[in-house]
C-alpha cells in the first residue's frame, strides 16, 4: 500500500511540473547525441620532383588550424609502372592528424621522369578528430587484408595505408570503407597482393581517420566498366548538398595485375570537394575483363 501512495504521489508532482512547464512556454525535448558538420572543408596537394629515380615521397599539410579528414594520391608520367607503397595520415590514437605522406616506388625499370601528388583533405577542426591503425602479420603469403576499425562512438572520415618489408613489389587492390547510402562508415579494410613475386616477409598496415559522429555521413560507390581493357577510370560523386572527407577504391577481377594510379579528390585550397577520381593501369597484361570501384565520404558541410 506504501508503494502504491508513494507512486500516485509522485505522479501527481509530474502533472504539477508539466503542466507548471506548459504554462510557463517551456517545452522538454529528449537528449540525442551531438552531430557536428565538416566547416572550412579544402584540398591542398603538393608534389615531389620529377625524375627518374626508384622512389619518390611527398608530404600534404593541411593549412594552419585545420585537420586532416581524408587523403589521396596521383602518380604523374607512369602508366603501370609505379606504386603506392605508402600512404599514411599522421596523427594517432590522442592526436588529430594534419597532414599525409605518400611513397611510391616504380614496379619495374623505367627511364622516363616521374612524380608523385599528396592530396590532402581538410577542414576546421572536427571533435574527435584522431588517427587509429591495424597491421595484419608479416610472411611471405601472396595476399594479407587488415581492417582498421574506428574506437566505439566514432565514425570514419578518411582512410590510408602502408605496406611494409617491401620496395615496389606489393599493389593494394583493395581500398574500402564499409558503410552505405544511408550509413555511416566506422573501418577500413585493406587487401593486398605481391605485384612479383617476392620471398620477403611483408605486412599491410590500415589506417582510419575518425571522429565523433557528422552530420550526414555516408559512403558511396560508383563501379566502372568490366572489360580487358589496359586503363579505366571511375568517379565516386556525393550527394546533393554533401562535401567529401574521404576515399577509397577497390580493383575487381584483378589479383596484382592492377595498379590504381590516380586516387584524387576533386576540390582545391578554397574549394570543398566533392567527388573522387579512382584511374586504374594493368602493370602487366591482362587478358581477363576487371572493373575498378571508386567510394567517396561524404557528410554535410
Amino acid at each position: 500500500m506504501r508503494t502504491q501512495n508513494k507512486s500516485r504521489r509522485y505522479g501527481a508532482r509530474v502533472s504539477v511540473l508539466v503542466l507548471g512547464l506548459v504554462a510557463t512556454g517551456a517545452v522538454l525535448v529528449p537528449a540525442s547525441p551531438a552531430s557536428a558538420a565538416v566547416p572550412g572543408l579544402v584540398r591542398v596537394a603538393a608534389t615531389s620532383v620529377s625524375n627518374s629515380t626508384d622512389f619518390h615521397s611527398v608530404t600534404a599539410t593541411c593549412p594552419a588550424g585545420k585537420v586532416l579528414t581524408g587523403t589521396g594520391y596521383e602518380l604523374n608520367g607512369v602508366t603501370g609502372e609505379g606504386i603506392v607503397d605508402d600512404l599514411r595520415p599522421n596523427g594517432g590514437v590522442a592526436t588529430a592528424p594534419t597532414a599525409v605522406t605518400v611513397g611510391a616506388y616504380e614496379t619495374e625499370a623505367f627511364a622516363g621522369n616521374w612524380s608523385v601528388t599528396a592530396y590532402a583533405i581538410c577542414a576546421n577542426p572536427v571533435p574527435g578528430l584522431v588517427r587509429v591503425s591495424t597491421a595484419s602479420v608479416s610472411n611471405s603469403t601472396d595476399f594479407r587484408s587488415v581492417t582498421a576499425t574506428c574506437p566505439v562512438g566514432k565514425v570514419l572520415t578518411g582512410t590510408g595505408y602502408e605496406l611494409n618489408g617491401l620496395t615496389g613489389e606489393g599493389v593494394v587492390d583493395d581500398f574500402r570503407p564499409n558503410g552505405g547510402v544511408a550509413t555511416a562508415p566506422t573501418a577500413v579494410t585493406v587487401g593486398a597482393y605481391e605485384s612479383d613475386a617476392t620471398a620477403l616477409n611483408w605486412s599491410a598496415t590500415a589506417y582510419a581517420i575518425c571522429a565523433n559522429p557528422l552530420a550526414g555521413l555516408v559512403r558511396t560507390s560508383a563501379v566502372g566498366a568490366s572489360n580487358s581493357l589496359d586503363f579505366r577510370s571511375v568517379t565516386a560523386t556525393c550527394p546533393v548538398g554533401k562535401v567529401l572527407t574521404g576515399a577509397g577504391y577497390e580493383l575487381n577481377g584483378v589479383t596484382g595485375e592492377g595498379i590504381v594510379d590516380d586516387f584524387r579528390p576533386n576540390g582545391g585550397p578554397a574549394t570543398a570537394p566533392t567527388s573522387a577520381a579512382s584511374g586504374a593501369y594493368e602493370e602487366d597484361a591482362f587478358a581477363g575483363n576487371w572493373s575498378d570501384t571508386a567510394y567517396a565520404i561524404c557528410a554535410l558541410p
